[in-house]
């Protein structure tokens, strides 16, 4: 094993762990303006973190071309969206209450 390997492996086990905590962001976070953020920020990191490693595993020119490609069309993609998806809420007059949270269990049983 090589400490490219290793390196590889950091990176695919941190941008895991960055694409579970934004999943959980979005299940626990109410309204729409809050949601935003996991679902861009450590999404995207976690996604550019997996990508690394893949071309840590295979460096190679045509592999290095594709995943760049990938991440960039995501970095771009995914900041119009969460500007339009902002812009919408914004528009809605309810942004924080839009009701797409998912209300907290009850605890009284």
């Amino acid at each position: 094993m090589t400490a490219r390997d290793v390196a590889a492996a950091v990176c695919m086990l941190l941008g895991a762990g960055l694409a579970f905590a934004a999943g959980v962001g979005m299940v626990r976070f109410s309204g729409t303006l809050a949601r935003m953020h996991p679902a861009t920020k450590p999404q995207v990191l976690g996604l550019q973190l997996i990508l690394l490693a893949m071309w840590l595993r295979r460096p190679t020119w045509a592999v290095a071309g594709a995943l760049l490609l990938t991440g960039f069309f995501q970095v771009i993609t995914a900041t119009v969206a969460a500007y339009m998806v902002g812009r919408a809420a914004y528009r809605a007059a309810s942004p924080e209450d839009d009701g797409t949270a998912i209300p907290p269990e009850d605890s009284d049983g």
